[in-house]
C-alpha cells in the first residue's frame, strides 16, 4: 500500500506542475476578430454601451454632449441616429431592450430621462428632482440611479413599466455614499462607503416593498464599479494595491463565493460582463487595452491591441464596444468576438471536476488531490 501511495503522489505531483507550467501561458494574445468604427466623427465620442444590435453613446456637438445611437447589423455601414438632442448636456446613455437611459442636466442639476427606441419623440422622465440623479442603468422596466436628494448619494430605483407614471423606490436608505449602480433582472449590485472604503452590496428587488440587502465583498481597500449578470457579480478590487478584476458567484447570496479573473501587476478597471464573458480596460502595455475573460473555459485573452488608448468597454453577446483615441478625438469602436476564446458549454462531459466543459489534467489533480482518503465510519471499512 505504501508504494502505491508513494507512486499516486509522485504523479499528483507531476501533474500539478504541469498545470503551473500550462497556466504560465494562459493569456491569449488578440485573436482575428472583426474590429470597426461605429460612427466616425471629428468630435469626441464617449461612455457607450450595447444592447443586440444598436450602439448608444454621447457625443460633443458644437458646444455640449447629446445621446446617438447607431444600428450595427451591418457593421460596414452602421446607421446613425440621435436620441437626445438637447441644450446642455445629456450623458452616460444606459440601453436594455428597446429602452435608453441617461442623465441630463437641466437648468441646475442632473436629471434621468429615458426613452422608447420605437417612439423617439416620446422622452419621459424617470427622476427630476433637485439636487442631482446620475449614472443610469436599465433592465426591462426597472432604472436605477445614484441620487443625492437628501445629502448623500443614494441608490434608487424607478419601475417604468407606465413611463409617464412611474412607480419610485428607495432602495438604500442607509448612511454614507451608495454609488455606481448596476442591475439585471431582480438584483441591484452598488459600491457602498459605509465602513470608511467601498464595498460591494447587493439588493434584491423581487419583492419591492420587502427589498433583502446583502454584503458581497467587504474587504479591506476598494472594490467598486460592480456589475452582475445571472448569478455573477464583478468588480473591481485593490485590495491588493493595484486595481484586480474580482467576481463572486451569489446563487447564494447570504454566502457568496469569491473567484479571481484578473491580478496582473498593471492595473484591471471599468468591468462588463455578458453572459460568459467577462470585459475590462488594462494598461498591461503601457497604455489602456481592453482584456477579456471566459468564465467557462477560465481563458484571458487580448481584444484589443492599438497602441492608443481603448478604455470603458461594454458587451452585448459577442460584440464589445469601447471608447477609442487612435483617431486623435475619442471615437467609439466595436470589436466582434470569434473564435476558441469565447466558446461555451452545451453538456458538462462526465468526468469534468472544476466545471469548464472539458476533462483534463486539472480534473485529474482535483481528483488525485483527495486519492484514497476516506471518511467512512467506522474507519476499517476504508481498508
Amino acid at each position: 500500500m505504501a508504494k502505491r501511495k508513494l507512486t499516486i503522489y509522485v504523479i499528483i505531483i507531476y501533474a500539478i506542475e504541469l498545470l503551473l507550467i500550462m497556466q504560465s501561458y494562459s493569456t491569449a494574445w488578440a485573436g482575428d476578430y472583426y474590429e470597426f468604427a461605429v460612427s466616425p466623427s471629428s468630435s469626441d465620442q464617449q461612455n457607450p454601451d450595447i444592447y443586440g444590435n444598436t450602439v448608444v453613446f454621447e457625443q460633443f456637438v458644437s458646444s455640449d454632449w447629446d445621446i446617438y445611437g447607431a444600428d450595427i447589423t451591418d457593421p460596414q455601414a452602421p446607421s446613425v441616429f440621435g436620441i437626445a438632442e438637447f441644450e446642455n448636456d445629456q450623458t452616460v446613455p444606459a440601453i436594455h431592450g428597446d429602452i435608453v437611459v441617461w442623465q441630463d442636466f437641466v437648468e441646475t442639476d442632473n436629471d434621468i430621462y429615458g426613452v422608447d427606441l420605437n417612439d423617439l419623440a416620446s422622452i419621459f422622465a424617470v427622476a427630476n428632482y433637485e439636487m442631482d440623479q446620475t449614472l443610469p442603468a436599465v433592465y426591462n422596466n426597472s432604472v436605477v440611479w445614484q441620487d443625492n436628494s437628501f445629502g448623500d448619494w443614494d441608490i434608487y430605483l424607478s419601475d417604468i413599466t407606465d413611463p409617464v407614471n412611474p412607480l419610485e423606490y428607495s432602495v438604500t436608505p442607509f448612511l454614507e455614499d451608495q454609488l455606481a449602480p448596476n442591475v439585471y433582472e431582480n438584483m441591484v449590485v452598488w459600491q457602498d462607503m459605509s465602513a470608511g472604503d467601498s464595498d460591494v452590496y447587493m439588493t434584491d428587488i423581487f419583492d419591492l416593498n420587502n427589498m433583502q440587502t446583502h454584503l458581497i465583498s467587504g474587504f479591506e481597500l476598494d472594490q467598486k464599479t460592480p456589475v452582475v449578470y445571472g448569478t455573477k457579480v464583478i468588480w473591481d478590487d485593490n485590495f491588493f494595491g493595484d486595481s484586480d478584476i474580482i467576481g463572486a458567484e451569489i446563487y447564494e447570496p447570504k454566502r457568496p463565493i469569491e473567484f479571481t479573473i484578473s491580478m496582473e501587476t498593471s492595473s484591471q478597471t471599468n468591468p462588463d460582463i455578458d453572459g460568459h464573458i467577462v470585459v475590462w480596460q488594462d494598461d498591461y502595455f503601457g497604455d489602456w487595452d481592453i482584456f477579456g475573460y471566459n468564465l467557462t473555459t477560465g481563458q484571458e485573452f487580448l481584444i484589443t491591441d492599438n497602441a492608443y488608448d481603448q478604455i470603458n468597454p461594454a458587451i452585448y453577446n459577442n460584440t464589445v464596444v469601447f471608447q477609442d483615441n487612435r483617431d486623435g478625438v475619442w471615437n467609439i469602436y466595436a470589436v466582434i468576438l470569434s473564435g476558441p476564446e469565447i466558446a461555451e458549454c452545451t453538456s458538462a462531459p462526465q468526468g469534468d471536476v472544476n466545471g469548464d466543459c472539458k476533462v483534463d489534467l486539472t480534473d485529474f489533480a482535483v481528483i488525485s488531490a483527495g486519492w484514497l482518503e476516506c471518511n467512512l465510519v467506522p474507519a476499517e471499512y476504508c481498508q
